[in-house]
């Protein structure tokens, strides 16, 4: 007699780890839009393929011993702000004793980000990519100004290990700057 597996346990066990991993994001993008005075940054990410990665091939099931635990994610959300704000201090210091606007200024581009009026902070996405051979050290300082050209916000970005020849995005969010059409821009931008 062989025992016949519900139907709907194989698709449990496919859309567990997606429903955590959609919760985990959300934990994590809370996490980050809570700002101080010089404003987070988040979701660093690569955008440019790298070919050396492999994709998981969706036939792949993963054990249920591997799944997290809503402890284990509230963790996991709290070291990734905290590691965010440790790159971000990081950045600061090394803008501290930069003049004029920095090396780095042409590998920089930012933009604004669409917001619904309701939203507290306003939040720009800052592209950086690094035309060197080796993985580097980017600060960022975004400036928000508004359509007289007053600087509202000053948020610091930093992105630790840009891969070369590749693009990475963060964002930038000011609180400051909530409720005002802003045009974000780069203000300094350092590579090291």
């Amino acid at each position: 007699m062989s025992v016949k597996a519900h139907p709907l346990s194989r698709k449990a066990r496919v859309l567990v780890p997606a429903v955590a991993v959609a919760l985990l994001a959300a934990t994590t993008a809370a996490c980050a839009s809570d700002t101080t005075s010089e404003g987070t940054s988040s979701s660093v990410r690569t955008l440019t393929p790298d070919h050396s990665e492999h994709e998981e091939s969706p036939s792949q099931e993963q054990s249920p011993g591997t799944q997290q635990s809503p402890g284990t994610q509230q963790s996991f959300a709290a070291s990734v702000s905290a590691e965010t704000e440790r790159v971000r201090q990081e950045a600061v210091k090394r803008l501290d004793g930069v003049e004029g606007r920095g090396n780095a200024v042409a590998d920089v581009s930012v933009s604004g980000l669409p917001v619904a009026a309701s939203e507290e902070v306003r939040s720009a996405r800052v592209r950086i990519t690094n035309p060197t051979d080796e993985p580097a050290f980017y600060a960022v300082k975004v400036e928000f100004v508004d359509a007289e050209d007053k600087v509202l916000d000053t948020v610091v970005v930093g992105v630790e290990d840009a891969p070369p020849g590749r693009t990475v995005d963060a964002q930038a969010n000011s609180r400051k700057a909530a409720g005002v059409k802003t045009f974000p821009r780069a203000a300094q931008a350092e590579r090291g």
